[in-house]
């Protein structure tokens, strides 16, 4: 994934910009930027690896470095930015959140105009946010730039640009992920995440639409280009990635995640298929909620037995080698004895994606005593790698537990029926649950269904984007 922040004041905004920024830290480990304007000064820019350190201690040192009343900072999980880049547009810095399918064609169909030219990663790839910005460049202005690049992108392309005058943001053309806008004594910003400004003093006042383009100035922002009427928002904002206090179209995270886990509960006690447990707990963060919410329907007890650590190590996959990622991975997860031993457990995961940690503390729960342990995912099973951002996406869809069980049962055969193993209620999509609950070692696996889990988020079902699960985009 990634997440962004801007910010444009009548005084300096460096440590808005900072904060706002390290608030969306959960939302990618590999690099951090922060790129400011100031009148005397110019441009200022500064991207570090934090890979193994936190945003905020790597940028620190450089804040007494960057001054400027105009700024965009983002955390990224792919390729290192925000860039400057100087065209016949002007001198601009320009961040990106989305994903390029069709990169390669962009760049060759680039190269067959000969002059042009990409900075090569190590790879050999090309950074994609210099690829939206040679797109943009194609045409006479920003916006027509902007409209035009994400037209050509197979994806979706969220973008941010800072220039001398303002900050413009785009919401992707179908409105993948959110874009709001905060408004302060001082000046606006503009975020990934709603929280991430309220803490700064600014208070909630635009979400821009699909398709839509705004330039942002410390007086307030106008719209550059016009919302379209399609919308595809990404429903893992409020099942998996988005933070418990943000709000997206209208519906917080957090009181979503308790519906939709009043939900699964309700259900099963209509079907009769409730069992009989001590204790209903999450599966650490995101599950939590969810928990909450099936507990509190159940009538079971909720409780926490197990909690991760995670002062030294935010999150298990940061680490570079797999085997020191799976070594910490084990050692955040701290048992409480007295909540496990001889204990029945529930535990609400925000989804079995493809199952490997999920297996690891299951073990690691009947090594600490417990009698029973059954597990419920908040959302259907994943069926397809996310081809719009950087969710769920795999080299290939047979990583996913889902379709890798439906490919040991029934061969090529079986991946023609996932409609029916996504459905519990059908002799395939039982079978998948047995399959699965054997394969990790569960004493019962549900599913919440799709329609349950579009009801719990509650805006038009037809404006959610649920490729992940049924392949319709």
């Amino acid at each position: 994934m990634g997440g962004f922040f801007g910010a444009i004041s009548k005084q300096d905004c460096v440590l808005d910009l900072f904060f706002g920024t390290d608030y969306h830290s959960h939302l990618g480990t590999r690099r951090g930027g922060m790129a400011v304007y100031d009148e005397t000064l110019g441009f200022q820019r500064q991207i570090h690896n934090i890979e193994n350190t936190p945003f905020r201690t790597k940028f620190e040192n450089d804040l007494h470095e960057f001054k400027g009343r105009a700024g965009i900072g983002c955390i990224s999980d792919t390729d290192p930015q925000p860039l400057l880049v100087k065209s016949h547009l002007g001198l601009y810095a320009i961040s990106t959140v989305g994903i390029i399918n069709n990169a390669d064609a962009l760049v060759e169909q680039y190269f067959s105009d000969h002059g042009h030219q990409f900075m090569a990663m190590s790879s050999g790839k090309v950074n994609s946010t210099e690829l939206v910005a040679a797109l943009i460049n194609k045409k006479d202005d920003l916006v027509s730039g902007i409209r035009y690049a994400q037209e050509q992108i197979d994806g979706s392309a969220t973008i941010l640009i800072l220039t001398s005058d303002g900050i413009i943001a785009a919401r992707d053309k179908l409105g993948r992920l959110p874009i709001l806008i905060g408004q302060g004594p001082e000046g606006c910003c503009v975020s990934f995440e709603s929280f991430a400004y309220k803490k700064l003093g600014y208070y909630d006042a635009y979400e821009l639409g699909p398709r839509e383009i705004v330039r942002v100035t410390a007086n307030g922002w106008e719209t550059l280009a016009p919302a379209g009427e399609e919308m595809k928002i990404c429903a893992f904002l409020w099942t998996y990635y988005g933070y418990p206090n943000s709000t997206y179209e209208g519906v917080n995270v957090e009181v979503m995640r308790y519906r939709n886990g009043q939900a699964m509960a309700k259900a099963e006690t209509e079907r009769g298929t409730l069992p009989d447990v001590d204790y209903v707990a999450g599966v650490p963060d995101s599950g939590i909620p969810h928990a909450i919410g099936y507990a509190q329907e159940s009538g079971k007890p909720f409780a926490r037995p197990f909690v991760k650590y995670t002062p030294t190590w935010p999150r298990s996959f940061m680490p570079t080698n797999q085997d020191v990622r799976n070594q910490v991975a084990k050692m955040k997860q701290i048992p409480v004895p007295d909540l496990i031993e001889g204990k029945k457990l529930l535990f609400v995961d925000d989804s079995i994606v493809r199952g490997t940690q999920l297996r690891e503390t299951v073990e690691f729960l009947y090594e600490s005593g417990a009698e029973e342990v059954h597990m419920r995912s908040a959302c259907p099973p994943i069926m397809y790698g996310c081809k719009y951002l950087n969710f769920s996406r795999s080299n290939s869809d047979m990583e996913l537990i889902a379709r890798r069980t439906i490919q040991e049962i029934e061969g090529d055969e079986g991946q023609k029926h996932l409609e029916e193993y996504a459905d519990a209620a059908t002799e395939r999509g039982q079978c998948l649950l047995k399959h699965i609950c054997e394969s990790l070692g569960f004493d019962s696996l549900g599913y919440q269904s799709l329609d349950s889990l579009l009801d719990a988020i509650g805006i038009d079902k037809s404006k959610i984007c649920t490729y992940c699960w049924n392949g319709k985009e």
